[in-house]
């Protein structure tokens, strides 16, 4: 028997050494984690240089008009008497009647979009909302001056007469009048709230649809399996897997209600003076205010509206906060207990 194969060296794949791993990473992979890293960087330095931008304008009115600025309410440069506490309110006024009025119906859409609309009607729904997105804001305020304030008055006008008594919805005139003054009640914080709205919806739907894309299915079949109807399964299995989502499509909307400017410019009669009767004429809004009087502001005008715009910035970056902390302790999926 021949023995030629005996003490022949191992052939190189059967060898025993150890194989070297790269413990590194593919070039596509270092590619793309620097340009996401790079991308990440960028958006944090440009939006800490527009708040140090802000607020190194706002210096000289700080320093001048003090804290006072912030509790004034009259907005009248000629006489060196400005403040913003009026457009504050004004623009707490337009985003909560435009956050009252979007949330919903875009909590309803998406769901409707999701769970009801059969295949071929939700591309066209999907599309739909989308392009709703797409629309110029300023497209929005003339639908809301011409089309949308005519029939709003009247729904004002109802709401006065039933719910005058709530501070909210009282009117400076008697809505019971056989001849009502109805220009009480137009250019109001509550029609410019009604026209924003119909900017926040497409922003909350879409965010809200995704995540509604999102829930397994699996759990969905479990419920309905469980003799779970539609809307059983939404508010069990539905809503809290996508609580972040819609916490986040909520943030989204609020975001675009604060910043909003043409529609509100064009829709709102200009008043300076804090007043909580949304349904009377007359209010102003952070945003509007920097859109009427930038063009021809004196330089401590300029510097005034500059810490208006800080202001607005700091409203903005606390409210995107809260909602990011609240979205990570409620993480998707969460309390879906069937």
């Amino acid at each position: 028997m021949s023995m030629s194969g005996v003490g022949a060296p191992a052939p190189r794949s059967l060898s025993r050494e150890p194989r070297l791993l790269s413990a590194g990473h593919e070039r596509s992979d270092r590619i793309f984690r620097a340009l996401s890293t790079t991308t990440g960087a960028v958006v944090l330095l440009v939006t800490g240089g527009i708040g140090v931008f802000l607020g190194l304008q706002s210096i000289p009115t700080l320093r001048h008009y003090g804290l006072s600025f912030f509790t004034t309410a009259a907005w009248q440069p000629e006489l060196d008497h400005i403040g913003i506490a009026a457009v504050l309110v004004g623009t707490l006024e337009v985003a909560l009647v435009a956050m009252v009025v979007s949330v919903p119906f875009a909590l309803m859409l998406a769901l409707f979009i999701t769970e009801y609309a059969p295949k071929r009607l939700k591309s066209w729904l999907v599309s739909a909302v989308d392009l709703m997105a797409a629309v110029p804001s300023i497209i929005y305020g003339l639908w809301g001056f011409f089309l949308l304030q005519p029939q709003a008055i009247k729904l004002s006008r109802w709401l006065s007469q039933h719910f005058g008594w709530f501070p909210l919805f009282h009117v400076s005139t008697d809505p019971n009048a056989a001849v009502w003054q109805q220009s009480q009640y137009t250019s109001s914080a509550f029609i410019a709230g009604l026209a924003v709205s119909m900017m926040a919806i497409p922003l909350a739907c879409a965010v809200m649809r995704a995540v509604f894309d999102q829930v397994p299915r699996g759990e969905r079949e479990a419920a309905m399996a469980l003799g779970g109807t539609r809307f059983g399964v939404a508010r069990t299995v539905v809503f809290p897997f996508a609580r972040g989502g819609i916490i986040g499509g909520s943030m989204l909307a609020l975001g675009r209600a604060l910043g909003e400017t043409a529609a509100v410019l064009i829709i709102i009669s200009p008043a300076y003076e804090i007043k909580i009767r949304i349904l009377e004429a007359g209010t102003q809004t952070i945003s509007a205010l920097i859109a009427a009087n930038f063009g021809n502001a004196t330089a401590s005008q300029l510097s005034a509206l500059m810490t208006a715009g800080f202001v607005l910035f700091l409203i903005t970056l606390v409210v995107n906060t809260v909602a990011a902390s609240i979205i990570r302790r409620s993480r998707s999926g969460a309390g879906t207990d069937i």
